[in-house]
Parts: C-alpha cells; structure tokens; sequence
C-alpha cells in the first residue's frame, strides 16, 4: 500500500489531510468543542477512505462514483473547516482550508477526465 500511495496525488493529499484532520479534532476537542470535532472527523477522514476505496474498484463507472462520494466528503469538510474559521470561539483551522480546497480541485478534475 505504502508503495501504491507514493506515486499517487490524490492518494497522498487525502491520506496526510486525515491526519492533519485528526490533529486539529483533537485539538477541537481539548476545547469542549466535541459536536463539531466529530462531524469534523468523520467527514474529513472518509475523505481518503473513499478515495482508496476507489482503487479497488470494479468498473470505470464504480471508479467515478466513489470519488464523488469523496467530493461530497470534502465539501461537507470545507463547509466544517469554514464555520471553524468564521466562529469567534473556534480554533483556526489554518491551512487546512487551502488543503481541502487542493483537494476539491484535484478529485474534480480526477471525475472530469474519467467521464470521457
């Protein structure tokens, strides 16, 4: 798997934007913000499991689907990130929010150019 994940962007990006996740979560929560560092958590993690999900896929169209499951993933991740951002109480979310926004941009173009 290591070597799989070492010659794959997106692999790479969702894999260390979980574990950035789960930092800040932790984080979130030493601050009794536990609704939103689980919400948090979940959408962020499952992110790069859809992802590797997809690697194991049975068709192209298979292929297409979980990825934009992972899509789905990380904009419910950016919205989280956002209100953490904007929310007076909250810890900024810092570059997280430029990492799931490369995130974004990489799976789009991943689904675009897989429906041809």
């Amino acid at each position: 798997m290591q070597n799989e994940r070492k010659d794959n962007l997106i692999l790479n990006l969702t894999f260390q934007f979980a574990l950035d996740i789960i930092s800040y979560t932790e984080k979130l929560e030493k601050e009794r913000k536990y609704n939103l560092a689980n919400q948090l958590f979940r959408s962020g993690t499952s992110i790069g499991a859809n992802v590797n999900e997809a690697q194991g896929c049975e068709s192209k169209k298979d292929f297409i689907h979980k990825l934009k499951i992972a899509y789905k993933e990380a904009e419910e991740t950016r919205y989280w990130l956002e209100l953490c951002e904007k929310s007076e109480n909250y810890l900024s979310p810092g570059k997280l929010l430029d990492d799931i926004v490369s995130i974004l941009k990489v799976l789009g173009k991943i689904i675009s150019t897989s429906k041809i």
